[in-house]
């Protein structure tokens, strides 16, 4: 049995708005929720900080800069790096992490490549051991125009941790680099001896693989996804016909998508919007598509995921609210309640009775949101 935790004192960020209260836990769960404040000895005093619950991030490749800190060079220790990720964002508030992970890869980059099954094997050893303070889950990233993208991905179709699939098609001229300028710029910065010559063949034969292998491919891995009831996210969707697709697939979920018009067919579909935090905090996208602000103020938007700066998904909840006056509760909802749902996973995701005890103790330090304690399962884990 866990022993009971009473935190008082504190601004309880609920489903539908915001109470000045107590929080009971016992045994992993939220047991009661009560307005007002208690002198009963123990409690802990929050000193008027809010108190939400805790943040659950669907897509972050945060591990991988912790595996591979410098091009080129591989971390001895994949669970120490790993650990090493989940202090990062155990700090940021995430109790809920879905550690993204490259299935497959376009350019054939071979040290990212080899990433995936040292990724698995380092979560996978993480939760056996418990030796991590967030509840780490898989979303592996399927680029479906590698040949290799359903071999490489059936090996752990049945993994226990895997909780979402996504479905990445990057061949230049669609998706995210609609810009061929800017597709040029961001491999420019990856491949800086390509000759224009070989660019332009680079471009010829990513099109050609595409024509070969992204239709099969992706038939195959939403196969595997639909037999075991994984949820599967779209990429990158910019067209109507795009997200039309992907209803009439089952996908359930569209990941950052470019354009208003993609988002607008998502809402009339009731798939997921997921856009990126640091888009919201930067004030716009880094590859130049759709501002994730502009999408929430046209009410497009219903979760946000941390990408690559695990502190920027409550920084960017509470930005929501500052600037666009959406209600608090329901802003933290896009980084808690939003992506439970769409994730299947009910038991979490809310300040209620009966929900798991993952909570976040969260001040507000010259406007921005400072993370102050953590609870996973009430347990306080910072």
């Amino acid at each position: 049995m866990r022993s009971e935790c009473v935190l008082t004192n504190a601004a309880v960020v609920l489903p539908d708005g915001i109470v000045h209260g107590t929080v009971c836990l016992a045994d992993g769960l939220v047991r009661t929720v009560d307005e007002g404040n208690t002198a009963l000895p123990g409690s802990v005093d929050l000193e008027g900080d809010y108190l939400i619950p805790g943040l659950i991030e669907l897509h972050t490749d945060n591990m991988e800069g912790h595996l591979r800190p410098r091009p080129g060079v591989q971390w001895p220790s994949a669970l120490a790096a790993l650990i090493s990720h989940d202090v990062q964002v155990t700090g940021a508030g995430i109790t809920t992490v879905l550690d993204s992970i490259c299935c497959g890869d376009l350019h054939r980059e071979r040290d990212r490549s080899a990433l995936l099954a040292t990724s698995v094997e380092a979560v996978r050893s993480g939760r056996e051991k418990d030796v991590l303070r967030a509840d780490h889950m898989l979303h592996l990233r399927c680029e479906v125009c590698d040949p290799a993208v359903v071999d490489l991905f059936a090996p752990y179709a049945d993994e226990p941790g895997l909780h979402l699939v996504s479905l990445m098609d990057h061949t230049p001229g669609q998706r995210q680099f609609t810009s061929m300028d800017k597709y040029r710029q961001y491999y420019r910065g990856k491949h800086l001896s390509w000759s224009d010559e070989e660019f332009e063949q680079n471009i010829d034969e990513l099109r050609a693989q595409q024509t070969r292998h992204a239709e099969p491919n992706r038939a195959a891995l939403l196969g595997l996804c639909r037999a075991r009831n994984i949820p599967a996210a779209s990429h990158d969707d910019t067209t109507a016909e795009q997200v039309r697709q992907a209803d009439e697939e089952g996908i359930s979920i569209s990941e950052f998508p470019t354009s208003v018009e993609a988002a607008r067919e998502a809402r009339e579909r009731g798939i997921g919007i997921v856009m990126g935090a640091p888009n919201v905090v930067r004030g716009g996208s880094h590859s130049g598509n759709v501002s994730a602000l502009d999408l929430a103020r046209l009410g497009l938007l219903d979760i946000l995921s941390s990408d690559y700066v695990p502190a920027s998904l409550l920084h960017s909840a509470f930005l929501l609210h500052e600037k666009l006056g959406v209600p608090l509760h329901e802003a933290i909802g896009t980084v808690t309640s939003a992506p439970a749902q769409f994730l299947q996973l009910s038991d979490r995701g809310a300040v209620s009775p009966g929900k798991r005890a993952d909570l976040a103790q969260v001040r507000l330090v010259d406007g921005y949101p400072v993370v102050r304690t953590v609870y996973r399962q009430g347990t306080r884990i910072l």
